[in-house]
């Protein structure tokens, strides 16, 4: 047990019985801080800034820990509305983590709040106590002494202040260690008016008596200062006996892994493969931006706003979903015992809602920081008796595509066809020994094979690169090898509805599988054919000339290689051409042009991959508010 160090001692100290330690309500940063104190010295009683008319209700609660509870405090009502206030059971409030360790180390406590009837809260937007990984409590607390609100005279605040002063000196007379839990904001006052002895007020007498109550599992994230999944794996710890220093940073990072393993158990089983994309690089670059964003708003950790805006921008809107749903997911729920014995409270921001019904005006006794809502705009996954009844009202009659999906592969099969051409002249690249110009540039895998080190000269040789004869017309695109024709079942060509489009072939999943919205339907791509300059060619999935082929690939290279009015075909697949795809471009004339699909990046495959069919051009109208980006 090591003794408090010198500065500690000066913050800490009131009296030669009484240490004062100033906390930020919300913060499992603080109770960790708190709590080494326990480490450091011995203390025979505990002085808590809550009044005694919780005691019995409070440490109740936190003996259903894990479990979370709250307890209300009725007030009058006001504007012909109910009122009340409340004290959060959670875990992770360095208040309530007092109380845990005292009760376990059985250590007395003393509640020295004054008690009010109606509870005027003060907010105080506290530093980040992330900071707390690298300075002491005292040094924090004292960085933030000149930016406290002093208290108004005749305020309730400036009572409760001086009733806990003299609850101090009360139990100066019975105990010789007291360990004293205040809030920042009334650190330096509740010094003056326990050193000045101020003149004290008698509490208010309550209207009705504190409550215990669970908490519905779903309202959690209202309640708790920390995300609950983090409330959670605290909890974990503790039982586990693992440490949790480093939680606020380590917590975020499994609540990515944890939310990644949920996201992939609910895809869809043809959206396997192209969920890889989300990779440990990836979560990594994420959580830099994630670091960024909250400096941004000068803050050291993210919240849950800024988890989700990130997750959005990485991973799609699916993802951010579903990381907002592991957020706010907690393992240790009442049960139904506990139930039946008292009914569970709904809590929303600034709200308390009641088994009957009853909605309250809620102000929390262990919160400082003030709330607000920030709107994020999110594209969930429907329930899928909703997405029956969108495939059941199909007409087969009318298809289309989505314009932003076109413009995308487009661009992105432009981009692959220059990347051709570009292989093409490679080619038909020459390489001669250096006389008077170095052409294109010096080819230094020929320079170094030539390379005699008896010369005291060493012979270079140059490169030259003459112009691409001819272009390329098709562009053929395989994404899985080999193609399954259960999983892709639907083979259709589309024509082009104007000059920019191609004229695209493709086999892929079948879209009334997934549906999206209303006469909006998701397909995956398992190989597409984009001719360009678009003209009208038959249907290959019919064409008796390609009967010969044996796999969806093999048709749709040969249907490339006939329909090609060009000498050379681009072929963009995860493996090397076979051998028969090699022979049936040479059936038809035809020279392949590979291109490794490892060339581009698994996101962006991924969502060339996925595109929407609509039913009829009129669904293009309100198709972006049910099509993730």
């Amino acid at each position: 047990m090591s003794p408090l160090s010198q500065q500690d001692t000066t913050v800490y100290r009131l009296s030669p019985r009484v240490h004062v330690v100033p906390i930020c309500h919300g913060s499992a940063d603080v109770a960790r801080a708190v709590r080494d104190l326990w480490l450091k010295q011995r203390f025979d009683c505990v002085a808590l800034p809550l009044p005694a008319s919780v005691e019995d209700p409070v440490e109740e609660g936190v003996r259903r820990l894990p479990v979370v509870s709250v307890v209300v405090m009725p007030e009058p009502d006001r504007d012909d509305r109910p009122v009340c206030s409340y004290v959060p059971l959670d875990p992770c409030q360095p208040v309530i983590a007092t109380i845990r360790t005292a009760m376990e180390e059985g250590i007395d406590r003393a509640y020295i709040d004054r008690d009010v009837t109606v509870h005027d809260p003060t907010e105080y937007p506290a530093p980040d106590p992330y900071a707390l990984k690298s300075v002491s409590l005292a040094a924090f607390s004292g960085a933030a002494l000149p930016f406290l609100p002093y208290p108004k005279p005749h305020s309730q605040r400036w009572s409760r202040i001086k009733w806990m002063a003299f609850k101090l000196h009360e139990l100066e007379l019975d105990y010789h260690s007291i360990l004293c839990v205040c809030a920042v904001e009334d650190w330096p006052w509740l010094r003056d008016a326990y050193q000045n002895r101020w003149p004290y007020e008698v509490p208010e007498v309550l209207e009705g008596r504190p409550a215990l109550h669970p908490v519905e599992p779903r309202t959690l994230y209202f309640l708790l200062c920390e995300l609950p999944f983090l409330t959670g794996l605290v909890e974990r710890r503790r039982i586990e006996a693992r440490s949790d220093a480093q939680l606020s940073v380590d917590g975020i990072k499994e609540l990515l892994l944890e939310t990644r393993l949920r996201w992939l158990a609910t895809r869809p089983a043809h959206l396997q493969q192209e969920s890889n994309w989300v990779t440990p690089q990836l979560l990594q670059m994420y959580l830099q931006y994630v670091r960024n964003l909250a400096l941004g708003e000068r803050r050291l950790t993210p919240d849950l706003y800024t988890l989700a805006l990130a997750a959005k921008q990485f991973a799609g809107d699916e993802f951010a979903v579903t990381l907002l749903e592991t957020a706010k997911s907690y393992e240790y729920e009442p049960d139904e015992s506990l139930r039946a014995a008292s009914p569970p409270y709904a809590v929303g921001l600034g709200l308390l809602e009641s088994a009957e019904g009853l909605v309250s005006a809620a102000k929390d006794r262990l919160g400082s920081t003030p709330l607000a809502w920030r709107t994020l705009s999110l594209k969930p996954r429907h329930d899928p008796r909703r997405r029956r009844q969108w495939a059941y009202h199909w007409n087969p009659l009318g298809q289309c595509s989505w314009p932003p999906e076109d413009n995308r592969i487009e661009g992105f099969t432009a981009h692959v066809r220059e990347q051709s051409k570009a292989l093409l002249g490679e080619d038909l690249a020459r390489v001669d020994k250096f006389t008077t110009s170095i052409r294109d540039g010096i080819d230094m895998r020929e320079t170094l094979r030539h390379w005699d080190p008896r010369k005291k000269v060493a012979d270079l040789y140059v490169k030259e690169l003459p112009p691409s004869r001819g272009t390329v017309e098709i562009v053929v695109f395989i994404f899985e090898v080999p193609a399954d024709p259960e999983k892709f079942s639907w083979q259709a060509t589309w024509y082009a509805e104007h000059v920019e489009e191609s004229t695209l072939c493709f086999y892929a999943s079948p879209f009334l599988e997934n549906m999206v919205g209303p006469g909006i339907g998701q397909s995956q791509y398992g190989g597409t054919l984009f001719l360009f300059p678009p003209r009208p060619i038959p249907d290959i999935w019919e064409d008796p000339r390609f009967d010969f082929a044996q796999t969806l690939e093999e048709r749709l290279i040969a249907g490339a290689c006939l329909h090609s009015q060009e000498k050379h075909v681009t072929l963009v697949s995860p493996i090397p051409p076979l051998a028969r795809w090699k022979h049936i471009a040479r059936k038809f004339e035809r020279k392949l042009i590979p291109v490794a699909l490892s060339r581009f990046s698994g996101q962006t495959v991924a969502r060339l991959r996925r595109f929407h069919v609509l039913n009829g051009h009129e669904i293009r109208s309100f198709a972006g508010q049910f099509i993730q980006g």
